[in-house]
């Protein structure tokens, strides 16, 4: 009998993130191979002492304390990255910090904000999680480019605190900062947390502080009160890359990389941050009309300027002013943003998107996305969307 490779999985499940993952690689043994499963929600450290005998042929697991045992029995591996840089000598999963932050800054800014902030894992037992750290360096270099400044939740203890120990910590913060502020969570766990402190701090979200969190776990941002705007990254997609990989090297194939990039894909806008400039109700009218409608539909500079009630070239100066960038190319991003959406959340053809939308051929759909992604919808859907 031929021999079924034994796959170790030591990924939780407790969030989103791991059953995107466990999805993506079920899919791809679904699809390409015959894989036999061991999997160990509570991770490594439960299987450790009866690791060898289980006989495995290739390992996927989060970044733990014994990755150097794991890399010295010379099984096919590939770590997720959660705590700790990327190992040498394994796969690594990583996400794209870079564009989940800059992706979190420019939905601040259409909101209309003025003032930001930004809260990583500080005073928590992930407080040098690195991939935190580089969310907010992007979040803050966008910013910048932006001509605006961050406020970033400092670290006020010298040994990581339980939550309700930060928790009166983070309120004296918030309540310090000017307001109404556009705030960035590493993740939508600490943008629960945050939205806890501002409603002990008398804040209301989204009036007095707008807050986008990361991962767009729908059970997280459907329980908090608002419902929070996340930054959607596709797991799914990388688990399906995970296995892929793990196959290669099962197989005694060199692998593409040794790096597997998580995408961050789009923004999921809740009631978290729906804020739309709220001391100029006018430029606020503009927006709200905006995203209500440029989705889906037409629609022009002039209809825009006529629901907010000014001349086309006083709206234009206001959105320069306040926005950052013309009326024209901020209804396309809200388009775009839509588009994308559709092409990896859904398995609409290309052309029934563009026909939904009111596109009046594919080529003109194709040209109008490819001059704001810089790609084309196709190339865009296999880049970002999970393998079917």
């Amino acid at each position: 009998m031929p021999q079924i490779p034994r796959i170790g999985l030591f990924i939780e499940s407790s969030r989103a993130s791991g059953r995107a993952l466990l999805q993506g690689i079920a899919r791809f043994a679904h699809r390409q191979t015959r894989w036999s499963f061991y999997w160990e929600p509570g991770g490594l450290e439960k299987v450790w002492p009866q690791l060898r005998s289980l006989d495995l042929s290739g390992i996927i697991l989060r970044d733990v304390d014994q990755l150097e045992e794991v890399l010295a029995m010379g099984v096919p591996a590939v770590v997720v990255g959660h705590s700790k840089t990327e190992v040498t000598g394994l796969v690594n999963v990583v996400t794209d910090s870079d564009t989940i932050g800059c992706m979190a800054a420019e939905h601040l800014i259409a909101c209309g904000f003025q003032n930001f902030a930004y809260c990583g894992l500080e005073n928590t037992p992930l407080e040098n999680a690195p991939w935190s750290k580089e969310r907010k360096m992007a979040f803050c270099e966008r910013l910048k480019r932006a001509s605006q400044t961050c406020h970033v939740y400092p670290t006020t203890s010298p040994v990581p605190q339980t939550w309700p120990q930060e928790r009166r910590s983070m309120v004296r913060w918030l309540q310090a900062l000017p307001r109404p502020l556009g705030l960035m969570a590493c993740n939508d766990d600490r943008a629960q947390q945050v939205l806890e402190a501002c409603k002990l701090a008398d804040l209301p979200v989204p009036d007095a502080v707008g807050l986008i969190g990361v991962d767009n776990d729908e059970v997280v941002c459907g329980l908090s009160d608002p419902q929070l705007s996340s930054v959607a990254v596709n797991f799914e997609r990388s688990g399906f890359e995970a296995a892929q990989a793990l196959d290669s090297m099962i197989r005694g194939k060199r692998t593409r990389a040794m790096r597997i990039e998580v995408p961050a894909t789009h923004v999921v806008a809740r009631r978290s941050t729906d804020f739309v400039a709220a001391d100029d109700k006018q430029l606020a009218r503009a927006l709200r009309c905006i995203r209500d409608h440029a989705p889906v539909g037409r629609l022009g500079v002039a209809e825009v300027a006529r629901e907010a009630g000014l001349s086309r070239r006083a709206l234009e100066r206001r959105f320069r002013s306040e926005i950052g960038t013309s009326i024209q190319k901020y209804i396309r991003k809200v388009r775009v943003g839509h588009i994308a959406r559709l092409l990896v959340e859904t398995h609409l053809s290309i052309s029934q998107i563009a026909e939904s939308l009111g596109f009046v051929d594919v080529q003109h759909f194709a040209r109008y996305f490819r001059a704001d992604k810089g790609m084309s919808p196709l190339a865009y859907r296999k880049a970002y969307a999970t393998p079917m």
